[in-house]
């Protein structure tokens, strides 16, 4: 019986490999870089409100996160803008292994006035204490017009923010797209709604909403999306997806909610968006459509929707 239980184990395990084959991608460090190093550099950041242990966690969680994230501009150049910069840990990286000259953006906070950050961290070379101040502007982009001028900025970063919207996303896409130049750069990045895990926790009985929150409206996710409906509303409103994919970034909780082998059939066509996140980098490249898609929007004016 003992023989019998690991066998089953092993063979769970090796199902879930297989289905997550194309989601645990290698990261794209940079040159010189080592992973445990960059590790070290992440989770060393810290900001002068946010408690340390929470810093800690939060870039312990979603480490990988930001590396991929940093992979996908690793090679641009130019203006680049990053919406909800704060807690600073892309910020950090793409000031240590990038030329690009950042500006930054933020909604969270007690100020309703742009603003100055200060950033503890331990320098990647030699790991000494380093601080630094950042500015930001500080503006809500569901409720106001970008400050900034028409075609300024050579790429945008707007990572884990399209979750949180509850109003309109292509409001505020067509304002990033705005602020961009022609070709200019977008690197998207949002929790997968068809993660493995959800998929489980639905075949399970249990919810994959998330739970409302004592950060307000804001603090929740309101609308998670795959990476087929990103693409097609990329598409929608001026973007063409030159890259895209779903990743792993932390542990894959699937087998706490069901015996993946019991679905491993019907899922096994879909293993290359089963990751936790996903990721696109997309160019200003197409024309902008002024209204708003029937597959996500209802109850508006019949004028406004196609």
């Amino acid at each position: 019986m003992i023989l019998n239980k690991r066998i089953i184990t092993r063979l769970r395990g090796r199902t879930i490999e297989r289905l997550l084959q194309s989601s645990n991608l290698p990261l794209p460090l940079p040159k010189n870089a080592t992973e445990a190093k960059l590790f070290d550099f992440v989770t060393s950041i810290r900001v002068t409100d946010a408690p340390d242990e929470e810093m800690r966690n939060y870039s312990t969680h979603d480490f990988k996160r930001f590396i991929y994230t940093l992979g996908l501009a690793a090679d641009e150049t130019g203006q680049c803008l990053e919406l909800g910069a704060n807690p600073y840990f892309t910020t950090m990286l793409l000031k240590q292994f990038t030329n690009l000259k950042l500006s930054l953006a933020n909604y969270f906070g007690s100020d309703t006035k742009d603003g100055r950050q200060e950033v503890s961290y331990r320098s990647f070379k030699d790991y000494a204490p380093l601080k630094e101040s950042l500015n930001f502007k500080h503006f809500n982009i569901e409720s106001e017009n970008f400050p900034y001028e028409d075609a300024l900025f050579d790429i945008v970063i707007f990572t884990e923010i399209i979750e949180h919207l509850t109003i309109n996303p292509c409001r505020v896409l067509r304002e990033i797209k705005r602020i961009l130049k022609p070709e200019g750069v977008l690197i998207l990045t949002t929790p997968n709604v068809a993660r493995l895990e959800n998929v489980a926790r639905l075949c399970a009985g249990d919810n994959i909403y998330d739970p409302y929150s004592g950060y307000g409206t804001y603090g929740r996710h309101n609308r998670e999306y795959n990476l087929q409906e990103l693409i097609t509303l990329l598409k929608y409103v001026g973007f063409d997806c030159e890259q895209s994919f779903t990743a792993n970034v932390h542990h894959n909780a699937a087998e706490q909610f069901i015996d993946i082998t019991k679905i491993f059939k019907i899922l096994e066509f879909r293993k290359p968006d089963l990751g936790q996140y996903i990721f696109i980098k997309a160019r200003n490249t197409e024309r902008n459509s002024n209204k708003l898609p029937s597959w996500l929007f209802r109850s508006y004016a019949e004028e406004l929707l196609e």
